[in-house]
């Protein structure tokens, strides 16, 4: 159940709600490239975090591609942030950075991934990922990504429209 922002989440309140995917596309070096369908959600229940969630789907098919679960906390009083995130691949990531409040930008870097014993390779070795409102209700998200095999390489970029 969603409630009241935290006081706290001030600085990135604009990323509230529900947003989904006008273009999705990803790339990446050792794969074709292809299209999502992307839904993503920040609640907040009182805490000074957002509880997230990201299902995409194949844009035709509608068939499951990829899901995460989080939190985007902030530092009350700061700009500082941490975004703790569970892939369905098998891996868990912890991302830090700030959020530029005059330009509504977000950046996060990898501080620690750990992974489950049997994903499948490529062994992923660091996310960047930046968050930017690039007009009212709309949301632009990229994601770099290192593997053991390929070197940082912008592997996914959306634009969301808000829905909520």
């Amino acid at each position: 159940m969603a409630g009241q922002l935290h006081e706290a989440l001030g600085p990135i309140s604009w990323l509230a709600g529900r947003w989904v995917t006008e273009d999705g596309r990803g790339c990446f070096p050792n794969i074709p490239e292809f299209q999502y369908h992307e839904e993503l959600q920040f609640t907040c229940i009182g805490q000074p975090m957002f509880n997230y969630m990201s299902i995409s789907k194949h844009p035709e098919k509608g068939t499951p591609m990829h899901q995460e679960r989080g939190f985007l906390r902030i530092k009350p009083g700061t700009n500082d942030l941490a975004f703790l995130v569970s892939h369905n691949f098998g891996l868990t990531s912890h991302e830090e950075g700030h959020i530029d409040p005059e330009k509504k930008e977000i950046k996060l870097t990898t501080v620690n991934i750990s992974r489950m014993s049997f994903a499948k390779p490529p062994v992923v070795k660091k996310f960047i990922r930046e968050l930017k409102l690039v007009a009212p209700n709309k949301l632009e998200v990229l994601l770099y990504m290192e593997t053991d095999n390929t070197p940082l390489t912008e592997h996914l970029k959306a634009m969301y429209s808000k829905l909520e």
